[in-house]
This record gives structure tokens, sequence and C-alpha cells, in this order.
């Protein structure tokens, strides 16, 4: 069983289900950025402004690809996957906020 802690880690590791069509979704495991209250309320105003690949880049610190975790590889996963952005902010605030999904 895991201990809270007032002072989480900075970073946490979750599956974001990356929708594949006509195979169904794929799970890629990103490790996101911690946020606390008050700075996913400033986050989610400032992510009205920013592409899909943006949202990824500022919220995240690496993913379990093959690919490099950058910028350009981020556009590439939203460009060709195109409800991966949708997915990642789904998955990242369900984290955030303790939401589990059954499997």
């Amino acid at each position: 069983m895991a201990k809270l802690k007032l002072n989480p880690e900075p970073t946490f590791k979750a599956d974001v289900p990356v929708p594949v069509p006509g195979a169904g979704p794929v799970k890629v495991k990103f490790t996101f950025k911690w946020r606390k209250r008050d700075e996913i309320v400033d986050w989610l105003e400032s992510a009205k402004d920013m592409t899909d690949a943006e949202i990824i880049m500022d919220s995240a610190i690496g993913w379990e690809l093959d690919d490099e975790f950058n910028a350009e590889n981020a556009e590439r996963l939203c460009n060709t996957y195109t409800g991966a952005g949708r997915e990642f902010v789904n998955t990242y605030l369900d984290e955030l906020r303790g939401v589990r999904t059954k499997n």
C-alpha cells in the first residue's frame, strides 16, 4: 500500500490509451509532471492556447516509446493518431484527481 506524502514526487507514470483506428487503443506509458490544484487551474487556462503536442511537452517529461521524447515526435504522434491528445489530457487530469478506471 502506498503511503501518502504531503510533498509528493515531482513526476508520476501512467498509461495513455492512444486510439489506433481499426485496432483499438494501445497503451503508451508517459512520465507526467505533478501539479498542485492551483497549478492545474492555471495550466488548464494556458492549455486553451496550446496545440496537443505543446500540451504533451508541457505536461510530461518522457514516454516509453522507441522514438525520442521531443516536440517533433509529440507533434507526429498527435498528427498520426488524432485522438492521442484528448486521451493524454484525460489521463493526466484523471491521475491528478485520483480517478482510476477499471480494466
